[in-house]
């Protein structure tokens, strides 16, 4: 299966358990891997063939924008699914980075990655 990654995709988002979180929102970051075979529009030169990476770019960035959830994990899970819904797309996996988390010592990030599949 080939791959195709989109990397750092950011946007604002209310998601968390804290009031603080829902009310200030903060910059969610999103890496994409979508597993689909590629050969049909390398060989015609067409997109129609292959996913779209602008428009799935888009929706991602509409979903961490949108409707408010407590967990990254239930964000990246919609994000899967969106994913899944591109004709060609069999499997893609789905990390959900939130750098300003609330937590009380020093670190860099938090991550959430799925992998989630058509089967």
């Amino acid at each position: 299966m080939d791959r195709v990654a989109l990397r750092g995709l950011r946007a604002r988002g209310y998601h968390g358990v804290f009031p603080h979180e829902r009310e200030e929102g903060q910059t969610f970051v999103v890496d994409l891997t979508l597993g689909l075979d590629t050969r049909p529009a390398a060989a015609d030169d067409d997109l129609a063939k292959t996913v779209h990476y602008g428009i799935v770019a888009e929706e991602v960035v509409a979903i961490v924008e949108g409707e408010p959830v407590n967990l990254i994990e239930t964000l990246a899970e919609r994000i899967a699914r969106a994913c899944l819904k591109h004709d060609g797309v069999q499997e893609v996996e789905v990390g959900v980075h939130k750098p300003n988390a609330p937590i009380t010592v020093p670190f860099d990030d938090v991550t959430v990655t799925i992998t989630r599949s058509r089967v």
